[in-house]
């Protein structure tokens, strides 16, 4: 029988120092095909995305919707499966829950960059956003880096203060950060995960600061203001998640960013650049079917792969 695994099971499956392995991983197959992702506009503003993947041995489709403005309706604002196949015989093999997959996927690959690019990794950490992603993306920095302290910036009061409370019951010391920019001279370790309608960065972070930036996924989508942007590319290291950010990675684009010309994960993984460790790194993610590929073999493993 195909395992149908639910939003629980479907996180137990997926250990964030082992998911990240995996991605490590499939960006060093050769195997790895990943077609342009179909995005369907929904009546209301929504979207419906199509992503498809797959390697010598897995077939996968990623089918999720985003609604920006699910929070008024007390729902998620992502939502949906994925369907895996056995790529020799065609069997539907797992059933995974979309939005856990998508969460805790995104939250490893900003885990690998931070292993690979982080001039610094032991904290603190700063997350912009107290939404799903910066729950994900604390749990990734405790799990797979040790990180012992979180400071909260978010414009919910009640949901930075659920983020604190989850850290401190994950053992971390952790309190809100009344005002982000400030927040960030003191957190070398920073993920913004707002829901990037706006500006929310304007400051520039530390010299030895690794930065994730999460949120904005399109082109019209914004997180750090441009001129931090810009100060990035000039006095430290940009590096992109795969190729689509070209056309995706909205913070950089409005930045006047020549994004086609940054280095992306894979090639940090094949060749790790030679930078200066007392640079700033701004990690730019914006989402690939590849990384639920990625999901999708470490589930059926069942266990962290070799390196």
């Amino acid at each position: 029988m195909t395992p149908l695994l639910n939003a629980r099971q479907t996180a137990d499956a997926l250990p964030y120092p082992a998911l990240a392995d995996e991605i490590q991983a499939l960006l060093r197959d050769p195997g790895v095909v990943v077609p342009p992702r179909t995005v369907q506009p929904l009546a209301g503003g929504g979207s419906l995305f199509v992503m498809p993947a797959a390697d010598a041995r897995v077939a996968i489709t990623k089918l999720i919707t985003f609604i920006p403005d699910n929070a008024t309706r007390h729902l998620p604002a992502i939502q949906g499966d994925i369907v895996v196949f056995d790529a020799l015989t065609g069997q539907r093999t797992a059933l995974l829950d979309g939005p856990t997959v998508t969460a805790r996927r995104t939250a490893a690959v900003s885990l690998l960059a931070a292993r690979l690019l982080a001039p610094r990794t032991d904290g603190p950490l700063l997350i912009v956003g107290a939404g799903v992603q910066g729950r994900a993306h604390l749990e990734a920095f405790q799990a797979g880096l040790g990180v012992r302290e979180v400071w909260v910036a978010s414009r919910s009061t009640a949901s930075a203060d659920a983020l604190v409370q989850h850290a401190r019951s994950l053992g971390m010391n952790a309190g809100r950060a009344m005002d982000a920019d400030a927040a960030l001279a003191d957190c070398p370790l920073v993920v913004s995960c707002t829901s990037a309608q706006a500006v929310a960065l304007r400051a520039r972070p530390r010299t030895d600061a690794f930065v994730a930036a999460v949120g904005a996924f399109t082109p019209r989508m914004v997180e750090w203001a441009p001129e931090v942007c810009r100060w990035f590319a000039a006095d430290g290291l940009v590096v992109v998640d795969t190729r689509d950010a070209d056309h995706e990675a909205g913070d950089l684009l409005q930045a006047g960013i020549d994004v086609p010309a940054l280095a992306t994960l894979a090639d940090v993984v094949r060749e790790p650049p030679t930078h200066r460790r007392d640079r700033p790194v701004f990690f730019k993610s914006c989402g690939w079917a590849g990384w639920d590929l990625a999901a999708a073999r470490c589930v059926l493993s069942g266990q962290a792969p070799q390196r």
